[in-house]
């Protein structure tokens, strides 16, 4: 038994279109946070003023699709 309740997957929308897996066809995933590291901010210590990227990971085949801040 898990620690915490794991979301259901759900439909991610891109540029107003539903977007698919470019792997595998699936219209279903996780939504996560990651942060875009850079050598300089990692160097002085500042990996926390660094952007951060919205994953969407595929429920069926888990590919991990990145998408940038606009």
């Amino acid at each position: 038994m898990g620690l915490f309740k794991k979301k259901e997957p759900e439909e991610v929308i891109v540029c107003d279109e539903p977007f698919q897996c470019t792997v595998c066809g699936n219209d279903r995933f996780w939504r996560r946070k990651a942060q875009l590291n850079t050598a300089v901010a990692s160097f002085f210590d500042f990996d926390w003023a660094n952007r951060t990227a919205t994953c969407a990971v595929c429920s069926r085949c888990r590919y991990v699709h990145w998408f940038l801040p606009e």
